[in-house]
């Protein structure tokens, strides 16, 4: 360490304020100097402030453990404001180096200083660390705490977090205070991306709210046959958005499966279906009800339009060729290709009677 500086005052206060200077202006050394002989002066009223001065300045210059015994010194004066910023700084340091176990004894310090400036980063980070733990009830507490301070920063987050915990355990009622009380907290115009991450949060609380309410609906034997067909489509059609596909396929079946609404449930699911002709005539209108109902349609689509473009580039590459190069029987052969490009597809069998039905009418076969 380098020789003390010149000071100005011998006064405590001037000297720490001497010494913030000269940290400010990159005198990292000087400054510790400083810091350490106000502290050499015993239970001082700067005895706090010069403590954490020095625990700063050796954290910038990389003596992490030396800063940390700092901030020890500065918390154990009490100090009611210099006391909870010197848990901060120790807290940061641990969490800096991956040490959340050690992090949190420094943020209930924090806490139990009780300075209102720095209690909403400490529940946040409390709340983090429990959750990380796996101990949810001690996370909701300090997320309620966080969210409580009416912190402008660290209050949004707090309310998210916990709303997402919430969800995730089937509560979107609390979830929704929980989020209403985040939005409350933030100022739309300035912070426009924190008010849509709650705002789409909120949105989903309350999707998750009516697959819980359209569930209910369904949850009589039999459903009401009023009632029933549209509870049915709407939880049907609800639950694809929070990734629920597979269940949504389900209340699809059993809606079809029952007597009492299967008609209406029916009309429902091909309410986008068009009206062309009796559908009872159509081979495809069974395949295209199951994927409806399965959320598969647009796979089907992709496996339609696959076949349609092999077939077509079956059938018309000979016909982009020098006519004079084609030979003898290559015709049929590529046509034969071509219509056995469906064989690989659910609904070919379906395709291929369909034909052999078109094809026995044509030939005026029996039943005809």
């Amino acid at each position: 360490m380098s020789e003390s500086p010149e000071r100005v005052s011998d006064d405590p206060a001037q000297v720490c304020e001497e010494a913030r200077n000269l940290a400010e202006n990159g005198e990292a050394e000087r400054a510790a100097v400083l810091f350490e002989e106000v502290l050499a002066r015993g239970d001082t009223d700067c005895r706090a402030q010069a403590a954490l001065g020095l625990a700063v300045v050796l954290d910038d210059s990389g003596d992490v453990e030396r800063a940390r015994e700092a901030d020890r010194t500065a918390i154990a004066t009490g100090d009611p404001e210099y006391g909870p910023r010197a848990a901060y700084h120790l807290a940061l340091t641990y969490e800096r180096a991956g040490e959340q176990s050690l992090a949190a004894p420094a943020w209930r310090v924090v806490v139990d200083f009780g300075n209102a400036a720095y209690l909403p980063p400490a529940h946040l980070a409390l709340a983090r660390i429990a959750d990380d733990a796996g101990e949810f009830d001690t996370a909701r507490e300090h997320w309620e705490a966080a969210v409580a301070t009416g912190d402008p920063e660290y209050g949004p987050p707090a309310a998210h977090d916990l709303a997402q915990r919430l969800l995730e355990r089937g509560d979107p009622a609390r979830a929704q205070r929980v989020l209403t009380a985040g939005l409350k907290l933030i100022d739309r115009a300035t912070a426009p991306y924190a008010y849509a991450r709650l705002a789409v949060a909120l949105g989903i609380s309350y999707l998750d709210q009516a697959i819980g309410a359209f569930g209910a609906a369904l949850g009589e034997e039999p459903p009401d046959a009023e009632v029933g067909p549209l509870a049915t489509e709407l939880l049907a059609r609800t639950l694809p958005l929070r990734g629920r596909a597979a269940e949504a396929g389900e209340v699809w079946r059993r809606g079809l499966a029952d007597p009492g609404i299967a008609g209406q449930v029916r009309a429902r699911l091909r309410r986008d279906f068009g009206e062309d002709g009796d559908p009872a005539d159509l081979w495809w209108e069974p395949v295209l009800e199951e994927a409806a109902a399965d959320g598969t349609l647009p796979a089907l689509t992709g496996e339609a339009f696959g076949a349609l473009d092999h077939m077509y580039a079956l059938l018309a590459v000979r016909y982009a060729d020098d006519p004079a190069e084609r030979h003898p029987g290559e015709t049929h052969e590529v046509l034969g290709r071509a219509v056995r490009v469906p064989d690989g597809y659910p609904w070919g069998p379906l395709l291929h009677e369909s034909f052999a039905e078109r094809l026995r009418l044509a030939m005026g076969g029996p039943g005809a």
